[in-house]
């Protein structure tokens, strides 16, 4: 393991390793000499923008993050090797969230298809505007990317156009960052048309800040004379240069995907109007990514849904029908996880898809229970539910996979959000309670009136069993006498049966 540095000659800040091996440990493992000057302190030298000299000397290496397999015979049926990538970060708060947010950058580039060797973080107020880490420790993570081999390095927040070309001149390896490791997944991910859509536009709206040209020596519309063929006086110039045509080119793929997303809103909105007449009211599954939503949803309604243990399995919003236990129906949507620093471009491009959480009654949110910071991730989904406009909507939190935790761990939960349900999709936990609350904050029918519904017409019967509350039910000789409460928006549908 290098050894941590107490001088940095070329001005950088002090880069803290990441070591991934197997086994994951429990808690932060510290270098020995990171442990010694921990009591030591600069004299003279304490405002409030310095470091301490441990922090700025310490290498500090996460356990967990190594995803390479030592025995390469368990993956003699792939016929590809796996990318390989080391990940880096900057970080001015606490080393525990910063070590969390890595490990999950590990788990989103493990998503992709990537094999995480290593990982390295640095402590210092701001990232280095030119090469993100500083470049004395830009040197350092060339040193390790060539040790281990690496293809590819990844930051762990969204590097300027400068910053990826400045760092990745240094370490001699394609450099990219968080954003576009998001984004890759999705393009993955993505199944429907209007998924595939979305994506596109959010790697367009990502690339096009970032193109690499080569000035006029790409050249494709040269002006003069060339070859002896010119095309005249006026003509003269250098001409459309690669760079400007790829600009155009994805413009003009830019606006011909977002008329096709906005060709999409018709069908949807048709869907919702159809929900909207029939009074169905509408729940939506919302939460981080892998919390477990498309499994709760499965073990709700039996609708069949991909569950799978990785990040964004989910893309493609899927709605399903449920019935509470007092015998009214509702839809229940699953939709996109969530995820810290989600790429704005994102949350524009999937707008739609979100828009089945902003137009429904009530949100069921989903939480990991077994995550080592559920706060944060509380956190991040009600921030982006503000960009969607659904910050108002009631919410039911529940804290899922709760059969991976230790009854310690409930308590504190509990304490972050008393009014949670504790349910595991696995088991079933906490189904009932989640149908219960439900139940309780759907809105309910007000208007009450008394129908004489004649024996042919048992669909209009039906239809107030699932829709409304049935109060009370006689049968007389001339129909079926109900005394139910509605909405007022079927009134006008019930007028010829009212007694």
């Amino acid at each position: 393991m290098a050894e941590p540095q107490e001088h940095d000659p070329q001005g950088g800040r002090a880069m803290e390793r990441i070591l991934a091996w197997a086994q994951p440990a429990e808690g932060t493992v510290l270098d020995e000499r990171a442990q010694a000057l921990d009591g030591d302190t600069i004299e003279g030298d304490a405002d409030g923008e310095q470091l301490d000299r441990a922090d700025r000397a310490a290498l500090r290496r996460v356990d967990g993050l190594r995803t390479e397999l030592e025995d390469v015979t368990e993956v003699e049926y792939r016929e590809l090797r796996l990318e390989n990538v080391v990940l880096v970060g900057v970080y001015s708060g606490s080393t525990g969230d910063a070590e969390n947010s890595l490990r999950e950058l590990a788990a989103l580039a493990e998503t992709a298809g990537a094999q995480v060797l290593d990982g390295m973080l640095q402590r210092r107020p701001n990232p280095d505007p030119a090469t993100y880490v500083g470049r004395g420790k830009a040197d350092e993570l060339a040193e390790v990317v060539q040790e281990l081999g690496a293809d590819t390095v990844v930051a762990d927040s969204e590097l300027s156009p400068s910053q990826r070309r400045a760092l990745e001149d240094r370490v001699k390896v394609k450099v990219i960052d968080r954003t576009a490791v998001i984004l890759d997944i999705f393009s993955q991910h993505a199944k429907s048309r209007e998924g595939k859509a979305q994506v596109e536009l959010a790697q367009l709206e990502y690339l096009l800040p970032r193109l690499r040209g080569w000035g006029e020596s790409m050249s494709r519309q040269a002006g003069g004379q060339v070859g002896g063929q010119g095309a005249g006086m006026g003509s003269r110039g250098p001409g459309e240069t690669k760079i400007e045509l790829d600009r155009r080119r994805i413009h003009t793929r830019m606006a011909k995907l977002r008329r096709q997303i906005k060709g999409f809103a018709p069908a949807r909105q048709a869907k919702r109007a159809n929900r909207d007449r029939f009074e169905v009211p509408g729940v939506a599954i919302a939460g981080y990514t892998n919390a477990g939503k498309s499994s709760l949803l499965n073990r709700i309604t039996g609708a069949g849904v991909l569950v799978e243990n990785a990040l964004f399995a989910t893309l493609d919003a899927t709605v399903r029908r449920a019935t509470t236990p007092d015998g009214r129906e509702f839809t229940i949507a699953d939709t996109v996880g969530f995820v810290r620093n989600l790429p704005h471009q994102l949350v524009e491009a999937f707008r739609s898809t979100l828009e089945e959480v902003a137009e429904s009654e009530l949100i069921v949110h989903v939480v990991d229970g077994s995550h080592p910071d559920p706060a944060s991730q509380i956190a991040t989904v009600r921030d982006v539910l503000g960009e969607t406009g659904a910050r108002s909507i009631p919410e039911i939190v529940v804290f899922n996979k709760t059969d991976l935790i230790s009854d310690d761990e409930r308590l504190v939960l509990r304490g972050l959000q008393p009014d949670a349900i504790f349910a595991s999709a696995r088991t079933g936990e906490g189904v009932d309670e989640i149908l219960a609350r439900i139940a309780e904050l759907l809105p309910r029918p007000e208007v009450e009136v008394t129908l004489l519904v004649p024996y042919d017409r048992g669909d209009v019967v039906s239809m107030l069993h699932d829709r409304f509350e049935v109060v009370q039910e006689r049968h007389e000789e001339g129909g079926t006498r109900i005394d139910a409460k509605v909405s007022e928006a079927v009134l006008s549908q019930l007028a010829e049966f009212r007694a």
